[in-house]
């Protein structure tokens, strides 16, 4: 499928406004954060949003947020209400991966709605986007108010309509580019090679983050890119930020800059990196699935709504 195509057949959902009802669902690991997350939902109410929080949404089945068949009726619940206008994820974990087997976003629903998260949100983020629909890759349920102001201003831009500003890296040469733009979280995203559920990434702008995965690690799984092929798709590549992400101390190691630079930067296309999106705050928010222009020159990613 070509670029074209891709953004011709992603539909961007209607703009949110002050009085639309939102629904909190928890797909993947169980709620911890319960403060966190209180307060994730008073600065929604804040800005006039109506807030229905899944029943249940403290519910365990070990390190996960329900049984499967309960956490995929919260997503189906959320998703057939022809009232709800967003969904909103409690937080990431693990766990959005084994409710999407079976699972058909067309079979679901009529009308595109917002979907936010990030993490393990990137799952469904990339599924959605497989079915044609864009969302948003920003901060869950229980990171929100840990985000700076002009960060939570610029999730509440990009559902309300209002553009989106660029976001400024380091720029690692290697030109220009335009592509859709595909975020995610670099270790969801590598375990979804070779399922049904991995997008095509034919004119792709993949942007990727992490959080505690350590140097080796981190080479692991570009290393496995790189062999399937893939990266020979995309048309360029913004970094976000891989936090904690050191070698224990002790033990010989290349930095995590280190390996982004020696597994990435013999690909010939524009890179970016230490963009402000990813598990340390701020979290920018980003689009999934709309047309963005890379600047590995200047270290800019724009975007177009």
């Amino acid at each position: 499928m070509s670029n074209i195509q891709n953004r011709k057949s992603t539909l961007l959902p209607l703009p949110l406004k002050p009085g639309d009802l939102l629904r909190v669902i928890a797909p993947s690991g169980a709620l911890r954060e319960v403060e966190a997350f209180n307060q994730g939902v008073e600065i929604w109410k804040s800005h006039g949003y109506r807030i229905k929080i899944s029943d249940n949404i403290s519910d365990r089945h070990g390190y996960l947020a329900g049984t499967d068949a309960h956490r995929r009726q919260q997503l189906a619940t959320a998703w057939q209400d022809p009232e709800c206008k967003g969904i909103l994820c409690a937080r990431g974990g693990f766990g959005s991966t084994r409710i999407l087997e079976d699972w058909n976003w067309q079979e679901n629903t009529i009308t595109p709605k917002w979907l936010i998260g990030f993490s393990d949100i990137t799952a469904l983020l990339w599924s959605l986007y497989n079915a044609g629909i864009a969302s948003v890759h920003g901060p869950v349920m229980t990171t929100l108010a840990n985000e700076p102001e002009w960060s939570i201003k610029r999730l509440l831009d990009i559902v309300e309509g209002r553009p989106l500003s660029p976001l400024k890296g380091c720029g690692w040469g290697g030109g220009t580019s335009t592509g859709i733009l595909l975020p995610g979280n670099l270790t969801v995203a590598t375990h979804l090679l070779g399922t049904p559920i991995l997008p095509d990434l034919n004119g792709v702008i993949l942007a990727l983050e992490d959080v505690t995965e350590t140097p080796y690690r981190i080479d692991r799984m570009l290393t496995q890119w790189r062999l399937s092929g893939v990266l020979s798709q995309v048309r360029g590549i913004a970094l976000g930020g891989f936090t904690q992400c050191e070698a224990p101390p002790n033990i010989p190691s290349f930095t995590v800059e280190e390996v982004l630079r020696d597994c990435l930067g013999d690909l010939g296309i524009p890179i970016v990196s230490n963009l402000p999106f990813g598990h340390n705050s701020p979290n920018a928010t980003l689009p999934v699935g709309v047309m963005a222009a890379l600047d590995a020159e200047q270290g800019i990613l724009h975007f177009s709504l």
